[in-house]
């Protein structure tokens, strides 16, 4: 669940604490090109206001003209199909030929909203259930359902709606100066899961929704556990502290590890973990070094905008090939990204 669903499910809570009936749809399937994924919501007031979006606008107002009719008065949860056929898909929005399916639920006591809100506000990973004859809510931590730390995928049967909220990718980043505090920043707005890991007590970073471990980076990374929906960026500038930690990131699926440093020194870095702690060549080469896209960023600010944009590259597959980046590199004219100029 990406912040502006969150905050629909926010602006739900204050509404029901106001008094008012609520309507919550979750986009359940769609067919051809959607406007917004599965797992998007879209809540409709008793009264007609509505907040959040599944489509371009036309399916709102339709939901909206339904609650002034009455229709959307349920006792329980029932599932709604926007766009089947071309004619219905140019009248809703959708691409022709494309098909929306819309669990519409109302929400109550059994709800559990509260709850949630109180799980997600703790950076927890919530997965939820809700019994479409009843609709009553359960919520289950992920892993104890035996879905893993990321699983994800909206699931839709008979008799349940099975949702996922929370942090969907985690930022291990090693060291906590100044760089840290823009980049935790940054990535707690897109939905990571933040921890920042420094040994060195003189560093007291305050950076609210990220925690902070004093253990040693080797240490920490194992615990972490990267997966594939996981990144390792080390920032300290310290190679006994960095290089711990990066000796076994590239070891991990991490989807994304990288170092901050010019080109001289992420060369020397190489040398070191192949000669003191054995990585393969293959694993080095995993390591994005200087670390971000090569903008021309100078300032923490820039440096920590190249880093996420890269990840975010990353993550969606975009690879940058290193023509292009050279070319960046030229029209940008400034320094190396993941080094800041002093």
């Amino acid at each position: 669940m990406d912040n502006v669903d969150l905050n629909v499910l926010r602006q739900v809570q204050a509404w029901q604490r106001e008094g008012h009936a609520v309507v919550l749809g979750t986009i359940t399937r769609t067919w051809g090109s959607a406007p917004r994924p599965v797992g998007s919501v879209v809540a409709v007031r008793g009264d007609g206001l509505i907040a959040g979006s599944v489509s371009g606008g036309c399916i709102e107002d339709d939901l909206v003209a339904k609650v002034r009719e009455g229709a959307l008065a349920l006792s329980r949860p029932e599932l709604l199909r926007y766009g089947v056929g071309a004619e219905a898909a140019q009248a809703f929005g959708l691409p022709c030929g494309g098909t929306l399916e819309l669990m519409l639920e109302p929400l109550g006591p059994a709800s559990q909203l509260d709850a949630l809100l109180e799980r997600l506000a703790r950076g927890e990973r919530v997965q939820r259930h809700l019994d479409l004859k009843s609709g009553a809510v359960q919520l289950l931590d992920p892993v104890a359902a035996g879905q893993g730390v990321i699983a994800d995928v909206v699931q839709l049967s008979e008799s349940s709606l099975i949702t996922h909220h929370g942090p969907q990718w985690r930022l291990l980043i090693i060291g906590a100066g100044q760089l840290t505090q823009y980049l935790a920043s940054m990535a707690l707005a897109l939905d990571y899961q933040v921890l920042v890991c420094d040994p060195r007590e003189e560093y007291q970073p305050e950076i609210p929704g990220a925690r902070l471990t004093r253990e040693m980076p080797d240490d920490v990374v194992m615990s972490f556990a990267p997966d594939g929906h996981s990144a390792v960026v080390a920032l300290t500038h310290d190679p006994k502290l960095d290089d711990l930690a990066l000796m076994e990131a590239l070891k991990s699926p991490a989807f994304y590890v990288g170092a901050i440093g010019s080109r001289v020194n992420q060369a020397k870095r190489k040398a070191r973990l192949a000669e003191h702690f054995g990585l393969t060549e293959a694993e080095l080469a995993r390591l994005h070094g200087p670390v971000g896209l090569h903008i021309g960023a100078r300032t923490p600010p820039e440096i920590a905008l190249s880093i996420l944009a890269h990840m975010t590259a990353e993550r969606h597959g975009v690879r940058i090939s290193s023509a292009e980046m050279g070319l960046i590199t030229a029209q940008g004219g400034g320094a190396e990204a993941g080094c800041v100029v002093g």
